[in-house]
Formats: structure tokens, sequence, C-alpha cells
């Protein structure tokens, strides 16, 4: 089964090229465009693709409220989003992945590192690219959100305070697993455990209030 995934950019050029990177990928299969935000999200509800790959910029709604409106924490059933962008600003990724983004790649990414990301997105996982993990570690470790973090329903035990960490790094779940020396399916128990004690939806946001409680230091 191939990863359906549907393109937004304003840019006819630069769509065109996000299509021909992933079509060329074995296993992923773009099935749709948009050149603005608002197609987007109307193509996306309708088509419901694996994943949903938007540009920040677009004229009538921006990829960040297109986002919103697909993963945010409103939504009941959440489609994956990836968000791509050639602006590498902090508050577009802060933006982005408390919109429900589930990774954040620069244009300049190349085509590795962008089937990564859709195929991360698509299992649950979440990539964002390296130079911006190590950035937001700087960010987030001196500077907490504007209200306290929530606390976890019952207390994180040790393993789950190492699984937390490699997630917060951009960790996939195979490479969490043969870091950590344990299988798969432990690892998602893991992840799942965190998910229920700490009342977020995914990866990310696991990711974010690892940043937001100090946990991860740069």
């Amino acid at each position: 089964m191939s990863i359906k995934v549907i393109v937004a950019d304003d840019q006819e050029i630069a769509r065109t090229g996000l299509r021909m990177i992933l079509d060329a990928q074995p296993g992923i299969e773009v099935v749709g465009e948009a050149g603005d935000g608002r197609r987007a999200v109307e193509l996306a509800r309708r088509l419901r693709p694996d994943v949903c790959l938007f540009d920040i910029r677009m004229p009538g709604l921006d990829g960040i409220e297109a986002t919103r409106l697909l993963a945010g924490p409103d939504v009941a059933d959440p489609l994956a989003v990836v968000v791509i962008t050639t602006f590498d600003l902090d508050e577009y990724v802060y933006a982005a992945l408390r919109a429900g983004a589930r990774g954040f790649l620069l244009k300049d990414a190349g085509p590795e590192l962008l089937a990564q990301a859709i195929r991360a997105a698509a299992d649950g996982d979440a990539l964002i690219a390296p130079n911006i993990t190590a950035r937001l570690l700087g960010a987030f470790a001196g500077a907490g959100p504007a209200a306290p973090p929530a606390q976890p329903i019952e207390a994180l035990t040790d393993r789950e305070e190492q699984i937390l960490a490699t997630v917060a790094r951009g960790r996939t779940n195979s490479e969490i697993a043969k870091e950590l020396h344990i299988s798969l399916s432990t690892v998602k128990s893991h992840v799942g455990s965190l998910m229920t004690k700490l009342g977020v939806r995914n990866r990310v946001e696991i990711a974010m209030w690892a940043y937001e409680t100090n946990r991860i230091k740069n």
C-alpha cells in the first residue's frame, strides 16, 4: 500500500518539484495538489491522505492555520501534516508543532530527508530537520510556555524518562529501539504510556512537553 500524500504550495514550480521527488520514492504517491491553504484543507478533508505536505506561506490561509484545521487539538480525527518552508525561523517551527504538525523541514532538506519525514508521519512518528532540532533544544530548555506545563497523571518510570528524551530529540521508534537495545513493540508501548500519562495525542506533543519542563538540555 502506497503512502498517499497531498502537496500544498503557492508556487507551481515548487509543487511540481515536490511531486516529482515524492513520486520517485518507492511506496509514496502524490494524490493531489493545492496552491493555497484553503484549497489544501478542502482537498485533505475530501481525499483523507496519509500525509499532508504544506508550505507555510500561502495566500488566503497559511500552512500553520491549515495544519491547525486538520490536525489541531480540537480535531476529532486528525490528519498527519509535515510542514516544509524556506524560512528557517524558530517561531514558525514552534507555531507549526503547536498546530499539530508531525514534521518540520526546510526546502533544502533533500529528497532522502523529505521521504523519511513523510514515512515517519505516516507511521505516527515525527521528524524535524536535525539542524532545527538542535536549536530548539537550546531555545526551549531555557524558556517555558506562558502557562506551566501540565504534570503527568502518574510519575514517569526511569525507562519512560529515557524514551521521553529520545523522542524529544527526534528519534523514530526504530532508532529508539536500536539505541536502547529494546524491541520495537516495547518502544511503542512506552510511547503509548507517555501519551496517556502526559495527556497528549502524539509524539510531537511529547517532545514539546519535554522541552517545556526542561527535561532536555542542549
